[in-house]
């Protein structure tokens, strides 16, 4: 949840004008409380508990020992297509839970065009 709070406070990255959301295996009840405790503010908590949405995307080739998704970004153009997916969280890519803001600008920038 300290990424989604610090990007959202970041101007580099609302300079972008991107829609940020997390799509997570949590409950609402529980995306709810992370919410509140880390004051997220007004970015979408949607829960893929079917993992309908992390199969769509195979993010699921990076899964944690629990079989969850680590921690990975995809960036979607206006018509809905992949234009740059990155997992940070799987071990085999150097199991980062947090990504720092200007890294995750530099990649997000490069692949808007």
């Amino acid at each position: 949840m300290q990424q989604i709070v610090d990007l959202q406070k970041d101007s580099d990255f609302n300079s972008l004008n991107v829609q940020l959301l997390s799509i997570a295996f949590d409950t609402q009840e529980e995306l709810k409380e992370m919410a509140a405790e880390y004051d997220v503010g007004d970015i979408p908590l949607l829960t893929d508990s079917n993992q309908d949405v992390s199969k769509a995307y195979n993010v699921l080739q990076w899964a944690v020992a629990s079989g969850e998704p680590g921690h990975t970004f995809v960036l979607l153009n206006q018509e809905g297509k992949v234009v740059w997916i990155r997992d940070y969280g799987a071990p085999e890519n150097g199991g980062v839970m947090y990504v720092e803001i200007p890294e995750l600008v530099s990649q997000i920038s490069e692949h808007l065009n």
